[in-house]
């Protein structure tokens, strides 16, 4: 048995995700074995980033800064933006450096399951961005699920009035997978999305 704040801390830790009661308590243990190389640091941190937190109200990434890093960053070809569900499928798409130009974040994606309906995200905030102009290209990067292309959708008819290239992430078969592993909704999409060769 620990003490009651050492239960708290791995109590708090475990209910991140990729961490269970075990993983915490070991990830506990680590911490207090190394307080001064891993537990001060950690916590000097999170205070920071506790008081600094904030929500980009260009784009909707978080970060210490508004505009964030990426929004503020003028090397980023500001004519081509990429829509994402969320915040860490936009870190996901930006840590790739695949993409040049900024992102929007909507937040969620619609479900009339969860009642997820369009005011709920902010595609208001996406349309008034692209219609002040000077954007070339939407990238729509929704996940592969169906409320996901549900929400591409309806973007796409939103935004089908301006004159911009309208693109979405390319489905199917990923690099070095094997056919005979692969769903039927994976095989479709990518027989769907085929391409001449040469």
């Amino acid at each position: 048995m620990a003490s009651p704040e050492i239960e708290t801390l791995t109590q708090a830790l475990s209910r991140l995700p990729g961490l269970g009661p075990r993983s915490a308590r070991r990830a506990v243990l680590h911490l207090l074995k190394k307080r001064e190389g891993a537990l001060e640091p950690l916590l000097r941190a999170l205070a920071a980033v506790n008081e600094r937190l904030v929500t980009c109200q260009v784009c909707g990434n978080v970060d210490t800064v508004d505009p964030c890093c990426i929004c503020a960053d003028p090397r980023r070809d500001a004519r081509g933006l990429c829509v994402v569900e969320d915040v860490a499928d936009l870190w996901a798409l930006d840590k790739s450096r695949l993409f040049p130009g900024r992102f929007h974040v909507l937040g969620g994606r619609l479900s009339a399951l969860e009642g997820v309906r369009p005011e709920d995200l902010s595609i208001d905030a996406l349309v008034a961005r692209v219609e002040a102009g000077g954007i070339d290209e939407v990238v729509l990067a929704m996940n592969a699920t169906l409320e996901g292309q549900t929400t591409a959708h309806y973007l796409a008819e939103r935004l089908e009035r301006f004159p911009i290239r309208l693109t979405q992430l390319a489905h199917g078969v990923p690099v070095g997978g094997e056919l005979d592993y692969l769903d039927e909704g994976t095989l479709a999409q990518a027989l769907r999305a085929r391409r001449p060769l040469g």
